[in-house]
């Protein structure tokens, strides 16, 4: 086996530490035993399922059109999951997608355009998945947190349209707050990586057996990257919602709460 190789043993082992959770659950009356048996068991099956198809896109005998259809899959997927987790944003789903988009093209340009990695399907996927998935997170709380600024201060956002404000003018104040609290979350674990705690890709590529001092500038670049993606995805996500919630003559279209 080589060096920072796992196999069914190592993970069958790591097991115990689920084993560990659930006792936890059980001990402290926490009713999470079943959730946290099924979650590890569909996690497991899903990176195995994820890992076998990865296995044949970013072979390097087939072509990076297969790569790319990988992307857009799942461009579509996260922005259906982004609708899902915030059924009380109107039209969130197509806004998601562009956003995504938009945000890929600028961070996979950057990093490819400037030679950062070689664009292989090896690169291409994980990169992009990264990308999607902190983005899309900032998104959601982005677009919820615009929804529920303008819902709750209605009467303000009225006044400043009633002062003659157009309506990505009356919402500024409300969008600009939305938007500091979907990043600061990222800027506070930019701040804290190295010394709160180890993130995952550089932790992996120590495990692989990746001189720690290479293992670090790779991190550093995936954080460069997601702090970007997060902030050009709820960027844009603020742009388009605005628009979406107002009427062309400067309405402020009904926000009602979400049910429950």
């Amino acid at each position: 086996m080589a060096e920072g190789d796992v196999g069914a043993l190592g993970v069958a082992a790591a097991l115990v530490l689920v084993a560990l959770a659930v006792a936890i659950s059980v001990r402290g009356g926490l009713g999470l035993e079943r959730s946290l048996v099924w979650a590890s068991a569909r996690a497991l099956v899903q990176l195995l399922l994820v890992g076998l198809a990865l296995a044949v896109v970013i072979d390097p005998g087939r072509p990076i059109a297969l790569s790319w259809a990988w992307v857009a899959a799942m461009v579509l997927f996260a922005a259906d999951v982004a609708r899902r987790r915030a059924p009380e944003v109107p039209g969130l789903m197509p806004l998601a997608g562009a956003a995504f988009a938009a945000t890929l093209a600028v961070a996979l340009g950057t990093v490819f355009g400037l030679g950062v990695f070689p664009m292989e399907g090896r690169t291409v996927v994980p990169i992009a998945g990264l990308v999607v998935g902190n983005s899309m997170n900032a998104t959601v709380l982005a677009a919820r947190r615009i929804v529920e600024e303008l819902r709750d201060k209605r009467l303000e956002v009225e006044a400043r349209l009633a002062l003659g404000h157009p309506g990505p003018r009356a919402a500024r104040p409300y969008v600009r707050a939305a938007l500091r609290t979907a990043l600061v979350p990222q800027i506070e674990t930019t701040k804290a990586v190295g010394i709160v705690f180890l993130p995952g890709a550089m932790t992996g590529l120590i495990l692989a057996g990746v001189e720690p001092v290479d293992a670090v500038l790779v991190q550093v670049v995936v954080m460069y990257l997601v702090l970007g993606s997060t902030a050009i995805a709820t960027s844009v996500i603020a742009v388009g919602l605005v628009r979406r919630l107002f009427t062309p003559d400067h309405r402020l279209i009904r926000l009602p709460r979400p049910a429950g």
